[in-house]
């Protein structure tokens, strides 16, 4: 009978149903595939040692040889503890353990020479390592055909249990020794062989257990590129599935709506980037496939102008269309927009939120149903069950990151064909990123500003410059501008020595007095009619300064704003920031925004301020993220359902990425539907992957 990676770990010999239950709860190993993937994070080069000279204050992942001598047990009860030393040729280190005494105690032998691995530290002005991993000489000697040792990662109570970085090795090793255990291949021979020859159940034992780092090298290859290619694989199966099953409306005409938008009310002449992501989008509206798009553009670059006049295309030819946002400030604001472009057209827009009124809503629902309403702009509201429309065409999804996929099914299930989907995002997404997150979309860059719209100019100040950033609020102030300030909390912390918003309010109201300033407050624990008037009032100029919380990210448009301020800058992500700059620079005026912070930065505080004060390029501030931040953080903010990666790092792997999605493109230009008898294992990979489980992909 053959062992699977489905069998349960607790049929692996050395674990049972208390370890069992450990594994599970700690760290997620549940089945043998699971061990499998619990790949290790580095390794520790066996034949390598330190001197106990060279050592000094606090090092990591120190290995020594040496003579073991005075071993002795000291203390009581709670503080008793196993203490030795350990001598080289250059030196002595004390070992101490306050666990596991009673085993360790008959293998400590005076005299004996063993292999020691851990962290140095310094008490009372002597070296010592705290519970060293530890391996007689002898038996080291005997198994140093590999001289890479695997280092896995583990939680303190798994350790205290025996489940630490040699337990885990150790039931690793058992497993793929066991003559029952099967790993059926995955990839087909051509592939195999592109990739250096390894086979599947060789690539898995040498990066568990690598004999020299040619052979790592090789095996985590083969492994990430099999990782990363099912993932690209199935991605870009959903999108022929999608092309050829769902069939979507097919727009034929550009018509009166268009063309006297386009020739009599458009405010100004649109950008070359804009131009082309219209023509993509007319491209798949009439073709006869549902288009799935994501629109890519820069805080500014005009995303809401191509959102209209893809809406004017759908509403041309007969259709109604939905906009959705994720919060009522945002929606609120693409319906003030799209309703004053809109003003001189014969089309009905309305506006659908939490915060609509029983008797309006329930005339707005009837238009809808009737047709009568064109272009419907909303929030979750726009999901409801009584949101019925006449003929829906479009749906354009604003910051669709911010919204489930099930909750993105809802609307598309809401049109009698499946509706065309234009998903746009301000959040600029590494190309890396993108191919994994939406592998299965077309995708659109907005990288123009439209004419006239001038960078926004980037500093750094440190609170001593304070005064000084105060006379230059007082210049633009004077020159009719409006700035921005944003704290990071509402109220002071005593766990936290950030800059709180209403402390910040009072010092303002006082810097800046009436009757010659007026310093208004917004924050998200305000109730909607108060945002509201604190919103409208600084939009008339009302205000001069507008003090906020990170509420203002997305959704205030105040051409007339000229200058963001950050507070404590140094707390704030490099997306967050660049959002947040985006809120200044939309008028025709000279913008800043002045990064505030404290004198001591840390080495990732320091880069991303230095990023922001070097560039605008939202791409390019993407790429610094996601080293600093990670792919499985950023992956986390942006869509839910992403497959976890176990061993490939998009950040270090691109040219594996590129190279897998390289790969199967082409396998699915040749072989569509994986019918080739060369494919059967891709396909069979394929198949169980997508088996009972959605194709979220239909829906962008």
């Amino acid at each position: 009978m053959q062992v699977f990676i489905e069998t349960p770990i607790e049929y692996l010999k050395g674990v049972g149903p208390q370890r069992g239950e450990l594994l599970r709860t700690e760290l997620g190993i549940a089945t043998f595939g699971d061990l499998l993937q619990h790949f290790p994070f580095r390794y520790v080069d066996r034949s390598r040692f330190q001197a106990v000279r060279e050592l000094h204050g606090e090092m990591e992942n120190v290995q020594l040889r040496g003579t073991v001598s005075q071993v002795k047990t000291l203390g009581e009860k709670m503080g008793r503890r196993l203490t030795a030393k350990l001598t080289d040729s250059s030196g002595t280190i004390d070992l101490v353990w306050f666990k596991g005494i009673r085993w360790l105690q008959p293998v400590l032998k005076d005299g004996a020479e063993f292999i020691v691995f851990g962290k140095v530290t310094e008490f009372n002005g002597r070296l010592n390592m705290a519970h060293p991993e530890l391996e007689l000489a002898a038996n080291w000697e005997a198994g140093l055909d590999n001289a890479l040792q695997p280092v896995y990662s583990t939680t303190e109570k798994a350790s205290a249990r025996g489940l630490n970085s040699r337990g885990i090795g150790k039931l690793t090793e058992a497993m793929l020794q066991r003559p029952d255990f099967y790993l059926p291949e995955t990839l087909n021979p051509d592939l195999v062989t592109l990739l250096g020859g390894i086979s599947r159940m060789d690539a898995f034992r040498h990066a568990h257990a690598p004999r020299d780092q040619r052979l790592l090298d090789e095996a985590t290859r083969r492994l990430k590129f099999e990782e990363l290619f099912f993932i690209q694989l199935q991605l870009l199966k959903q999108k022929v599935l999608m092309a050829r099953s769902v069939h979507g409306v097919r727009f034929t005409k550009v018509g009166t709506l268009l063309n006297d938008f386009y020739s009599k009310h458009l405010p100004f002449e649109p950008t070359n980037a804009q131009k082309r992501v219209v023509k993509e989008i007319r491209k798949d509206m009439g073709s006869g496939r549902q288009m799935n798009r994501l629109v890519q553009g820069d805080v500014g670059s005009g995303k809401t102008l191509v959102a209209l006049l893809s809406m004017l295309i759908s509403l041309d030819n007969g259709y109604q269309c939905a906009f959705m946002a994720p919060t009522e400030i945002l929606a609120q604001q693409h319906f003030a927009t799209l309703s004053r472009m809109l003003k001189e057209m014969p089309l009905e827009v309305r506006l659908l939120t939490g915060s609509t009124k029983t008797a309006e809503r329930r005339s707005l629902l009837a238009a809808l149903k009737s047709g009568h309403i064109h272009l419907l702009i909303g929030t979750h509201a726009l999901l409801e069950d009584p949101v019925v429309f006449h003929k829906l065409g479009l749906v354009v999804i604003d910051e669709q990151h911010r919204f489930g996929v099930a909750q993105r099914a809802k609307l598309w299930a809401k049109a009698e064909v499946p509706p065309h989907v234009l998903v746009m995002t301000a959040t600029p997404i590494p190309r890396t990123l993108a191919m994994t997150l939406y592998g299965d979309l077309d995708v659109s860059v907005i990288d123009e500003l439209p004419p006239g719209r001038k960078p926004v100019k980037t500093v750094h100040r440190f609170d001593s410059s304070r005064n000084a950033v105060f006379a230059f609020l007082e210049e633009e102030i004077a020159k009719g501008r409006q700035i921005y300030i944003v704290y990071p909390l509402i109220e002071e912390s005593e766990k936290s020595d950030l800059k709180d918003l209403t402390d910040g309010f009072e010092s303002l109201s006082r810097r800046f007095p009436l009757p010659k300033y007026a310093v208004g407050m917004l924050h998200g624990r305000m109730d909607p009619a108060t945002k509201d008037y604190e919103m409208a009032r600084f939009k008339k100029g009302e205000t001069n300064i507008l003090v906020s919380t990170t509420v203002i990210e997305v959704g205030v448009d105040v051409p007339n704003a000229s200058v963001m301020v950050i507070e404590n800058a140094e707390r704030f992500g490099l997306s967050q920031l660049h959002q947040l700059r985006g809120r200044v620079g939309r008028g025709a005026d000279q913008s800043f925004c002045i990064l505030m912070t404290g004198d001591k930065l840390g080495n990732d505080s320091r880069t991303r301020i230095n990023t922001m004060v070097r560039t605008n390029d939202g791409f390019e501030i993407s790429e610094v993220d996601l080293r600093l931040r990670g792919p499985g953080d950023l992956m986390g903010t942006m869509q839910s359902g992403i497959p976890e990666l176990h061993i490939a790092d998009l950040i270090a792997d691109v040219e594996i990425l590129q190279q897998a999605r390289s790969v199967a493109q082409r396998i699915l230009d040749a072989d569509p539907d994986l019918r080739d008898p060369a494919h059967v294992n891709i396909a069979a990979v394929l198949s169980d992957r997508t088996r009972n489980k959605p194709l979220w992909g239909r829906i962008s």
